[in-house]
């Protein structure tokens, strides 16, 4: 039996580390902190100055890379990848880094998001003469790349840049360099970092990857943001940074703070911790309600619930305790078991809910099933009345930028009024923050705009809005 989760999912990590002679256990440890980006397959590709190696599997982070594999991943130069699949393309041949070795040399390259031409493009590219070997996004990239008419390498990686669109944020390596690159309009987050060196006279260790919590466990500092049109060459020579498209618009993806980043992780230069605890709070000035305690879903309600428990008054219990141990596939009992999938992650703790008044807190609705659950299970221990608040508006609409969002006919907010969504999960009341209330909160102004079209419909990019799409080819790689 596979359990099927009801949120929305983040397509995968990515990290690059150049100048270390244990580059590829940096990597490794980094994609240990993005975990959470990605849980179907890894890899990780180094370089020792001549050859690139590439090593990557179905399954986690941990379960892959073992002391003797990364043993044979040499190198002071390495970039790795942790991914999700849309359905039907979990699969090893999509799993990155994606190599090739092609006119510009041996390359691997991983990406973060969604090219909304790729299949365009890839028919070009096809007509052209191009094999390909995956159905994944991330290879049209490549092609373009060996395709490119410029003379060198960083060349025909803008010129390659240039010519797709969507989100992506990517690194890459060559035997001796290190690129880092973000789309034009910046959704994917993607952040630089540096450990010092050991010595008076090295400059150090340069680190990229999709959030600062991997800097945090392999010892690095924050630096900056990959800027949106940024290429980041690192090499022999040191960084050096170019942009290779004109200045576009911002449009972040606001649910990186919501929900995919880890709340200890600094997002589009802020801080997730700082955002979520404001949407509790501002959830709280926004739709208050009458009860005894605040319960967190676990784990991504947990700082939203502190925000609102210490705005409203009302105590924080954390009255739902989660599996962390929970794998995608069980043996269910023969007789049938009411709401087997949840209650393997969430638990109730009877003696926090009975007789109680209970706001539960979630970051998000997305198709109303496990809430409908988690509902129920926080009754049937007793709670007297059950009070949902959900700290992002209404989700009514599928994303095209890197996350794998059910169609909008499986999305409850574009099908159901608030009301019919309250009457569906069977509480006694719901209520969601507001689209200029989750603006707020997240720090929103001129210089940093964010993307909301999951929850407005009206999207940055010319992209076709087909409300029943589904994607051929693998994205979000």
């Amino acid at each position: 039996m596979q359990i099927q989760s009801d949120k929305l999912r983040e397509e995968c990590g990515v990290v690059a580390i150049y100048g270390h002679p244990e580059a590829s256990k940096l990597a490794y440890l980094s994609l240990y902190a993005l975990q959470h980006r990605g849980q179907e397959s890894a890899g990780i590709a180094s370089s020792n100055g001549e050859q690139v190696q590439l090593r990557k599997s179905m399954g986690l982070v941990s379960d892959i890379f073992t002391g003797d594999l990364l043993a044979q991943l040499s190198g002071s130069l390495a970039i790795g990848h942790t991914r999700y699949s849309t359905a039907g393309d979990s699969a090893l041949l999509n799993a990155q880094p994606i190599m090739v070795e092609c006119n510009k040399g041996k390359i691997a390259l991983a990406h973060n998001g969604n090219i909304t031409n790729a299949h365009e493009v890839h028919a070009q590219l096809e007509q052209q003469g191009s094999i390909f070997q995956t159905n994944s996004d991330t290879e049209v990239i490549v092609h373009l790349i060996a395709r490119s008419r410029e003379q060198t390498l960083p060349d025909a990686v803008a010129d390659s840049l240039r010519r797709i669109e969507g989100a992506f944020s990517l690194v890459m390596v060559t035997p001796d360099r290190i690129f880092a690159a973000r789309d034009p309009r910046g959704f994917r987050p993607l952040v630089m970092g540096r450990i010092a060196g050991q010595a008076a006279h090295q400059v150090g260790t340069v680190v990229f990857a999709s959030e600062t919590c991997a800097f945090d466990l392999i010892g690095a500092t924050y630096e900056r943001e990959v800027k949106p049109g940024e290429l980041v060459i690192v090499g022999p020579e040191g960084v050096h940074s170019r942009f290779y498209s004109s200045q576009q618009p911002q449009s972040s993806c606001i649910f990186e703070h919501v929900y995919f980043s880890r709340p200890d992780s600094i997002v589009f230069g802020r801080a997730v911790q700082q955002t979520r605890d404001a949407m509790g709070r501002q959830l709280a000035l926004e739709s208050p309600v009458e009860a005894d305690i605040v319960v967190p879903v676990p784990d991504s309600g947990v700082t939203a619930a502190m925000g609102f428990a210490q705005q409203s008054g009302i105590p924080i219990q954390f009255g739902l305790i989660r599996n962390h141990y929970v794998g995608r596939t069980f043996i269910e009992p023969e007789q049938r078991v009411r709401d087997f999938g949840v209650k393997l992650k969430l638990n109730p703790v009877r003696h926090v809910l009975e007789g109680k008044r209970v706001v539960l807190i979630d970051d998000s609705i997305v198709r109303g099933t496990t809430s409908k659950k988690i509902v129920r299970m926080v009754r049937d221990a007793g709670a007297s009345e059950v009070h949902m608040r959900v700290s992002c508006p209404p989700t009514i609409s599928p994303c095209y930028y890197g996350v794998d969002t059910p169609s909008k006919n499986q999305l409850i907010a574009a099908n159901k009024s608030v009301d019919e969504i309250r009457e569906y999960i069977k509480a006694d009341s719901l209520a969601y923050l507001s689209l200029e209330g989750l603006r707020h909160a997240s720090g929103e102004s001129e210089e940093k705009f964010y993307c909301t079209a999951c929850y407005t419909g009206k999207y940055p990019t010319n992209i076709v809005d087909v409300e029943d799409i589904t994607p051929a080819m693998a994205a979000g790689d």
